[in-house]
């Protein structure tokens, strides 16, 4: 059975690159649903509808698990999948499937702590605050996940989020550099105006952002960390096929792109960051 890469468009290949190198004997089908991406602008039940519809579609291809490297759909959608869609799916296909995201990870990341850990309330004052940043999609920082996770876990990290309208819709377009840099400083520039000085350490809480980490890299002050969902990713699912050795089954390193959108070969940016041209087939 094959590991499915599921995100709205290509900035799931910078998760799916990553996992790719990390199991290379394994059997991997990306889908991008580039016909309605990108998601970051559209309702919650918008959201579930096509997140479900895109996990359909991987099940159906053959895959026995889906990875969502999409912060939008994780964000929003994955929970109430997994607990109202997946388990009637399951006995439907007669075969176990399950879905996992890239929040829970780069949370753990975030804060180096498991996700069952949830810290013990106290009325000491914290003396210093780890100030953590996220840029990301209007969804996913409407959903305050990572504030409400984060806070869970560490009363010494204050989170805060700051929503990128266009910078997806941007990348997924292949705008020129000069663009992309102008929209990543203002980003920058409006997060630390609100929070009063720069972050101390930084989420980029979209995939498609992996494309362009540099940039983030060039607007931030020199030297501030970057938490990688790809590398978290990684470490997570590792884990969890320790656990689940049956979603791990020996392939044959086939790897195949699939779109709702548009087929054919992908544009520069992508073929830049992925290191070769790649094309996708029609879903």
């Amino acid at each position: 059975m094959a590991i499915g890469v599921f995100d709205s468009g290509v900035g799931g290949l910078t998760v799916h690159h990553r996992l790719v190198e990390r199991f290379p004997d394994a059997d991997f089908i990306y889908l991008a649903d580039q016909a309605n991406a990108p998601y970051g602008g559209k309702t919650g039940e918008e959201i579930v509808d096509l997140t479900r519809a895109g996990c359909e579609r991987l099940f159906e291809a053959g895959c026995s698990l889906v990875v969502l490297a999409c912060n939008t759909a994780a964000s929003v959608a994955l929970r109430r999948l997994q607990q109202t869609w997946l388990p009637d799916h399951r006995r439907t296909l007669g075969r176990p499937v399950n879905a996992l995201g890239i929040v829970v990870p780069t949370i753990e990341a975030a804060t180096g702590l498991p996700w069952e850990h949830e810290a013990e309330r106290r009325g000491d004052k914290v003396e210093k605050l780890d100030v953590l940043g996220v840029f990301s999609t209007p969804a996913t920082a409407r959903s305050r996940v990572y504030e409400i996770e984060v806070d869970k876990r560490r009363q010494d990290v204050a989170v805060f989020s700051e929503p990128c309208p266009n910078l997806a819709r941007m990348i997924e377009a292949g705008a020129d550099r000069a663009a992309l840099a102008a929209e990543v400083e203002g980003h920058v520039a409006a997060l630390t105006t609100r929070i009063g000085r720069a972050p101390d350490r930084a989420i980029l809480g979209c995939t498609h952002y992996e494309i362009v980490a540099d940039l983030f890299r060039a607007a931030l002050p020199t030297g501030t960390p970057l938490i990688h969902q790809p590398e978290a990713t990684a470490d997570a699912l590792a884990r969890y096929f320790e656990r689940h050795p049956e979603y791990l089954a020996k392939g044959t390193g086939q790897r195949r792109f699939l779109t709702t959108g548009q087929a054919g070969v992908q544009h520069s940016l992508v073929e830049t960051f992925w290191g070769a041209p790649l094309t996708f087939e029609p879903a």
